[in-house]
């Protein structure tokens, strides 16, 4: 049912993929269910829903989450896991699992909703799992970041401090120097 890719630290699953409905809010258990009542009851104007489940393979990485079709490998949707912004199981039907993902391009989401008899609770939980890794890894990073540049600005200032110093203290003894040589050429002058 899964295989495991070390080289590229994937996981993938065979799930039946319900079909992908543009959603307004982008989180919330509510989000899942009224997506999943439309795609009960199918309109004319829907592109995204599908009215018979279809066999896909979700692969899931770090990157992201990839749905492709199971026999072909043709992808059809994948989504950074940075724009997915919810992911749960159905608790009024508990072999239902979705997530909620920011469309790359437009500013709409998309509401992915998948079947799978076994291992609902387990997608959902490797999915957060892959979501707060790559949150963590991404705040690390701008964290390194911030404390660099932080380092570089305190390093900045202290330079700039000293630089002021020097120049008043080269002020002073050019003010000093003045002060002799004015008082060289007086005293020497008859």
């Amino acid at each position: 049912m899964s295989d495991i890719s070390d080289e590229d630290n994937e996981i993938s699953f065979a799930v039946k993929f319900l079909g992908r409905v543009e959603v307004v809010c982008f989180e919330g258990i509510q989000v899942l269910n009224e997506a999943f009542q439309s795609l009960k009851v199918p309109d004319k104007e829907s592109t995204g829903k599908l009215q018979k489940k279809s066999k896909v393979s979700l692969f899931l990485s770090v990157t992201g989450i990839d749905i492709l079709e199971h026999k072909t490998k043709f992808m059809l949707y994948t989504c950074p896991l940075a724009s997915v912004s919810f992911c749960a199981v159905l608790p009024t039907t508990p072999k239902v699992f979705g997530f909620v993902a920011k469309h790359p391009a437009a500013d709409m989401y998309h509401c992915y909703l998948f079947q799978s008899k076994t291992f609902s609770h387990l997608l959902v939980s490797i999915i957060g799992d892959a979501f707060r890794a790559t949150n963590r890894e991404q705040s690390l990073r701008v964290g390194g970041r911030d404390l660099i540049v932080e380092a570089l600005r305190h390093k900045n200032k202290v330079l700039q401090r000293e630089n002021t110093e020097l120049r008043m203290r080269l002020n002073a003894s050019g003010d000093v120097r003045e002060a002799a040589v004015s008082l060289c050429t007086s005293t020497h002058r008859f």
